[in-house]
């Protein structure tokens, strides 16, 4: 079914990779179970935090047995760092080097080319990956009979214990004390739905990833949603689940070092929620963030209750005081993001969208295919 729908419409796939993932066992198993998924017409491996050129030649080597139709995307190359100075120089936002920043270049060089209608992301440290997974992402993008712009993958987060802490802890129980705080609201609604917001794997239209704005930092699923939700209907959104039980790498909580691990992608998030409100006209100001960490740490406190008992029913393991000291963490973050959007209500990590990026270099697509293309010829 799928590749028959994909003769007509055509497919590419983002994969988003640092030198460390490149290397890692998963990426592996990526490549090989993508050799036979033909429903995809072009993939783009975008090579980031990766100065070294031995980095990018072993990523073009584990690629080459994808065939012609996969190509490696150095964002650290000099030819594509000149195209970002180009873009800056010109007043483009280009936010700071990051997964945000390689999603969106990957955007402009499958851009070039107008028979790609559909493009698909997903991370790179998936363990169990299975090419099933992409299907199940793309199809209903694809097949004639539906008309989707976007689609959001969402599965369950769980080995012999209960992952994703910050989704669980943080996302959820911050969009429920929103509405308690701010009253009903069709964006928090919206994003209150996705069964897992924060997953790293999506699929939208040409045209809707030519329209977005997307962060350049951890606020990027977030924010793409928040995009999604502002440039098209949501009956032209929709959620898949890729399967039943998803494993990947863990990020540290980082509790004594806020920029980092968990307690850096917390505050990126928060941010970007803030200023998304803010840009649908809710007014903020200081006693604002007091009431609402209070409202956020109450409502997390009773999801732990929740998932502590989720933990039992299934035999799983659960450290209810690490749990608790997530939480507190969280709240703590709520209040250093709020202080950072006070102090700078508008000024985010958002990169312009290609469609600014186009009015000004209409070429930028085919300069970074090009760019693609000479990396290739001189260092593979």
């Amino acid at each position: 079914m799928l590749d028959a729908a994909a003769a007509q419409r055509k497919l590419g796939l983002i994969l988003p990779v640092t030198a460390g993932d490149m290397r890692a066992e998963p990426f592996d198993r990526i490549v090989q179970e993508l050799k036979d998924a033909r429903f995809v017409d072009q993939i783009v491996v975008v090579m980031g935090v990766a100065p070294d050129a031995g980095d990018y030649r072993d990523a073009v080597q584990k690629v080459s047995v994808l065939g012609e139709r996969a190509r490696v995307l150095w964002t650290d190359g000099a030819r594509v760092q000149q195209i970002y100075s180009e873009f800056t120089e010109a007043g483009m936002n280009l936010g700071t080097p990051g997964k945000g920043r390689s999603v969106w270049t990957a955007f402009g060089y499958l851009l070039a080319d107008p028979r790609v209608e559909v493009f698909a992301l997903h991370d790179c440290d998936i363990r169990n990956y299975e090419r099933s997974m992409l299907a199940r992402l793309c199809l209903p993008m694809m097949h004639p009979a539906l008309d989707f712009a976007f689609c959001k993958a969402y599965y369950a987060r769980f080995t012999d214990r209960l992952h994703g802490r910050v989704c669980r802890l943080l996302v959820t129980p911050l969009l429920r004390s929103l509405t308690v705080t701010l009253g009903d609201s069709h964006l928090l609604r919206y994003l209150d739905s996705f069964r897992y917001p924060l997953s790293g794997e999506f699929a939208v239209t040409a045209q809707l990833a030519r329209s977005n704005r997307i962060p350049s930092n951890w606020g990027l699923e977030v924010g793409t949603l928040a995009e999604v939700f502002r440039n098209t209907s949501i009956k032209r959104v929709c959620q898949v689940e890729l399967c039943q039980q998803y494993e990947h790498k863990h990020q540290s909580l980082s509790l004594d070092d806020p920029g980092k691990g968990l307690m850096k992608m917390a505050t990126d998030i928060l941010t970007t929620v803030f200023r998304t409100l803010a840009a649908m006209g809710t007014v903020f100001n200081d006693g604002f963030f007091v009431t609402l960490r209070s409202a956020y740490l109450r409502a997390a406190q009773d999801a732990i209750r929740q998932f502590h008992s989720d933990a039992i029913v299934n035999g799983l393991k659960f450290d209810r005081h690490d749990e608790e000291g997530a939480v507190e963490g969280f709240a703590r973050q709520v209040t250093v993001a709020g202080e950072m959007f006070l102090e700078d209500p508008v000024e985010g990590h958002e990169i312009s969208n290609w469609s600014r990026v186009l009015a000004v270099f209409p070429d930028a697509p085919e300069r970074i295919r090009t760019a693609v293309a000479e990396d290739s010829s001189e260092f593979a």
